[in-house]
């Protein structure tokens, strides 16, 4: 790799893991347009990690309380759908059994995901279709509720929306903040909410592919790596923040129209 694609991929996965437009799908599609060789696993998996040290560093006020409070809620949790837990303690357990089904997704279709389903075609359908889905759901009437006030079944239900994520195009951000707001939640605590629940399928996901990592016997270019981490946490961490200004005011659409235009233009070209 060259150190304009190591920039270039390190700034593309921190911005699109956190905005509604789908990472998989522009890590799929800079090589397809620029000829560049894949990038490597290797260098996937540092990049992630730096999205997720940005997420993490982001919240970690809330992680901390929640963390504390989960660790003392270990005796009675569950009775009466978590109404029995402060609102801390019953957020992380949302977020972790949110985090179910993705898993279960994940771990029985990752081949099929790897190999079946990373053409432009596919993702440019996915980025129309579940664009137009993400404008319904902002234009609708919404109650307003924040991260804090889901229940077991608003935070099942956007777990189960986040399996449909590992589809190319789809963008877990985008299905996730999409469900939420059907839910009824603000523009605010969907994509709170959504944020959270990107650290454990990081750390999940990134540790799969660690596993496979520990039997390459490949040289690593530990400095692009460094500076794919660097990079990608800085570019993550802006887009956290931005972001969620950004939508309090302005709302989804302008993703929406980037989704569609990317996705017709994909279509223009591939099909």
């Amino acid at each position: 790799m060259d150190w304009l694609q190591v920039v270039v991929l390190s700034v593309v996965q921190g911005l699109t893991e956190f905005l509604p437009i789908s990472s998989s799908a522009h890590l799929i599609l800079v090589p397809v347009l620029t000829g560049w060789n894949d990038q490597g696993l290797v260098f996937d998996v540092a990049v992630h990690l730096g999205s997720l040290l940005a997420v993490v560093f982001y919240f970690r006020h809330d992680l901390q309380r929640m963390a504390v409070s989960w660790i003392g809620s270990l005796g009675g949790v569950m009775r009466r759908q978590g109404t029995n837990l402060d609102p801390d303690a019953r957020l992380a357990w949302w977020v972790l059994l949110a985090t179910i089904p993705v898993c279960v997704v994940g771990l029985a279709l990752h081949d099929v995901i790897e190999v079946g389903m990373r053409s432009p075609l596919l993702i440019a359908v996915g980025l129309i279709g579940f664009g137009l889905l993400l404008s319904y759901a902002d234009w609708r009437k919404r109650e307003g509720r924040n991260e804090y006030q889901l229940m077991l079944r608003d935070a099942m239900i956007i777990g189960l929306a986040q399996a449909l994520a590992l589809i190319p195009g789809t963008s877990r951000s985008g299905i996730t903040i999409t469900a939420a707001l059907l839910l009824g939640m603000s523009r605010e605590g969907a994509a709170r909410f959504s944020f959270l629940l990107s650290i454990p399928v990081i750390v999940l996901a990134s540790g799969l592919e660690v596993v496979s990592l520990m039997q390459a016997t490949n040289d690593i270019d530990w400095q692009a790596l460094a500076v794919g981490v660097v990079l990608s946490g800085l570019s993550a961490y802006l887009c956290i923040h931005y972001f969620i200004a950004f939508i309090k005011r302005i709302g989804m659409q302008p993703f929406v129209v980037y989704r569609i235009v990317l996705g017709l233009w994909l279509l223009w070209i591939f099909w």
